[in-house]
C-alpha cells in the first residue's frame, strides 16, 4: 500500500506549522479529490474522502474498491475547518463517514453543495437514527449553489461552474447535479473541477478567471470499470494550458485499484506543451 508523504500526527504538525497570517497559499492533497487549502489562517476542504466506507461497502461485490493509499488523517482531527465542498453525490466526494465527524468537530463550518443534491446531502449527513429536528440542523450547515451562483463562506468566495460526469446532467428544475468550484481569496484563485470530462464552452467559461491553481482528475474513463469517467491525463494537462492556469495539480488516482491511472501521461503532456505542474504525494504540502 502507498504510504503518504505525511499522515496523522506528522501531517497535522505540518498543517499547524504552516498556519501563519500571510497571503501565501498552501494546500495538501489528502487523497482522491480531497485537498486542504490554507490561507491567512483559514482552511477550506475540497471533497474530502477520509474513511474506508467504499472499501467496506463493495468488499464482497464484483466491483471491490481495494484501497491503494493509506488513510492520511482521521477527519475528527481536522477541527479548524471553515468551509467544505462536495461537488456531487458519489461517496468519494460526499462521504458520510468523513463529513459527519468532520462537522461535529467544526460546529461553525459550512458545506457547499449542488442545489440539485441538497435533500440527498442532508439525508446522507444525518445519523441513521436522527430525528426530524436533527435533519433540519444538517440543512442549516449546507449552502446550496447552482451553475453561475456564488457565496462567501469562511473567508472564501466560491463560484459554481458545471462539471460533466460524463455529461452536464441537470435535474427537473435545470440545476446541475455535478459541479466544479472556482474559489477566490486574497490574490488567489483555485479551480477544483470535481469529477469531469471536457464539455462545450468549458474553456471559455473558466477563462473568466485568472486561475492560479487547477486541481484536475486524471483517472480517465474505461467502460470495463462500470463507473462514470473523468479527464485523461493528457486532457487535464491541455485543459490547464487552455484556461491559462499558472499551475495544475492532478488528483483522483492512486485510491482504488480498479479506477486509477498513473500520472505519466499527464506529466509527459505538461512538459510537451509547457504547462507548469506539480505532482503531489498524498499528505504532501504545496506552497505558492
Amino acid at each position: 500500500m502507498i504510504v503518504p508523504a505525511l499522515s496523522h500526527d506528522a501531517l497535522l504538525a505540518d498543517i499547524h506549522e504552516a498556519n501563519t497570517s500571510n497571503d501565501r497559499v498552501r494546500l495538501w492533497w489528502l487523497g482522491q479529490s480531497g485537498f486542504l487549502v490554507q490561507w491567512n489562517k483559514r482552511h477550506l476542504l475540497f471533497d474530502p474522502y477520509l474513511s474506508d466506507s467504499l472499501t467496506t461497502k463493495y468488499a464482497t461485490t464484483d466491483k471491490p474498491h481495494v484501497r491503494m493509499t493509506e488513510l492520511a488523517i482521521d477527519p475528527r482531527r481536522l477541527d479548524f475547518i471553515d468551509a467544505v465542498t462536495s461537488s456531487h453525490n458519489h461517496t468519494d466526494h460526499l462521504d458520510g463517514e468523513t463529513l459527519i465527524p468532520l462537522l461535529a468537530a467544526n460546529p461553525n463550518a459550512t458545506v457547499v453543495v449542488p442545489a440539485a443534491n441538497l435533500d440527498f446531502v442532508a439525508q446522507r449527513l444525518s445519523p441513521p437514527t436522527s430525528e426530524v429536528s436533527k435533519t433540519s440542523q444538517v440543512y442549516e450547515r449546507l449552502h446550496p449553489l447552482d451553475d453561475g451562483g456564488a457565496c462567501e463562506v469562511g473567508g472564501f468566495r466560491i463560484h459554481a461552474v458545471p462539471a460533466a460526469h460524463e455529461t452536464v446532467e441537470r435535474d427537473e428544475q435545470g440545476r446541475c447535479r455535478f459541479l466544479g468550484y472556482v474559489v477566490e481569496f486574497g490574490d488567489w484563485t483555485i479551480y477544483h473541477s470535481g469529477d469531469t470530462m471536457l464539455y462545450e464552452g468549458m474553456v471559455d467559461r473558466l477563462r473568466n478567471w485568472a486561475i492560479d491553481i487547477a486541481l484536475l482528475p486524471i483517472n480517465g474513463r474505461a467502460p470495463e470499470r462500470r463507473v462514470a469517467g473523468n479527464l485523461w491525463g493528457r486532457e487535464a494537462a491541455q485543459l490547464g494550458k487552455d484556461i491559462g492556469a499558472r499551475m495544475v495539480i492532478p488528483c483522483h488516482y492512486d485510491m482504488f485499484e480498479f479506477n486509477t491511472e498513473p500520472p505519466d501521461e499527464f506529466i509527459f503532456t505538461c512538459r510537451r506543451i509547457g504547462q507548469p505542474f506539480q505532482v503531489l504525494r498524498c499528505g504532501q504540502r504545496f506552497e505558492m
